[in-house]
């Protein structure tokens, strides 16, 4: 389920970045800006800081804004927001997903850790599964955690030309969950008496020529209406 959500919000992001009529920045895409609705299917939500820009264009001068944990590195310094800061502040609500764990922890004395900084130190170290959910290791596929994993890794890379596009995200995405479904299908074939629920999905704007409309995971939604994607 959580790859699944992961897929959706790369997706409702790609659409704002490529797909849409006019290239759309969240510029605050954070876990508590991510609903859920009764089917546990995300929506993108607070467009309050988004901006529209021109096709021509590649970034964006702004005053820094965002959140912090969530907040592109380049665009902190620069104030120049580009679609690779979207993808780095996914690349954080990715690893909330992963790890279950805060993009923030505060150790006193006013000193923060970083959940993005953690997280690169035990990749480069080779310690990855020591800071993943151990949910997640227990009902995710090894190979696909890694798969996703180094997906995360990779938006989150300091320099935001060497991250990959929302559209990359979402395909990669797209592909793992696929074939976590197929594993998972395998597995209920050798068990028949496991019952498990069937989960609706698809990316109706996912094409070449994506259609002029508003899929429905990108929403102004009242948050009494859904849950927050870290409440469960």
């Amino acid at each position: 389920m959580r790859l699944r959500i992961a897929s959706e919000i790369a997706g409702a992001l790609f659409y704002l970045h490529s797909a849409a009529s006019q290239p759309i920045y969240h510029r605050d895409v954070k876990s508590t800006n991510i609903l859920l609705d009764g089917k546990y299917r995300a929506k993108v939500a607070d467009f309050g800081a988004s901006r529209m820009i021109s096709i021509e264009d590649t970034h964006i001068t702004t005053v820094v804004q965002g959140t912090f944990g969530y907040l592109d590195p380049e665009y902190f310094h620069t104030s120049q927001l580009t679609e690779k800061s979207d993808v780095y502040s996914f690349g954080v609500v990715l690893l909330e997903l992963l790890t279950g764990q805060k993009p923030l922890s505060f150790l006193g004395s006013n000193e923060a850790k970083s959940l993005a900084s953690y997280f690169v130190l035990f990749m480069e170290k080779d310690r990855m599964f020591d800071i993943i959910d151990d949910r997640v290791i227990k009902e995710g596929e090894k190979e696909h955690i890694i798969a996703v994993a180094n997906l995360a890794y990779r938006c989150l890379e300091l320099n935001g030309k060497s991250r990959p596009t929302m559209k990359e995200v979402t395909r990669e995405l797209d592909e793992i969950w696929k074939l976590e479904r197929k594993s998972n299908n395998a597995q209920q074939n050798h068990h028949e008496e496991i019952k498990h629920p069937a989960i609706e999905y698809h990316h109706p704007w996912f094409a070449d020529s994506a259609p002029d409309i508003c899929p429905s995971n990108i929403t102004h939604t009242s948050e009494s209406e859904v849950m927050h994607i870290l409440t469960q």
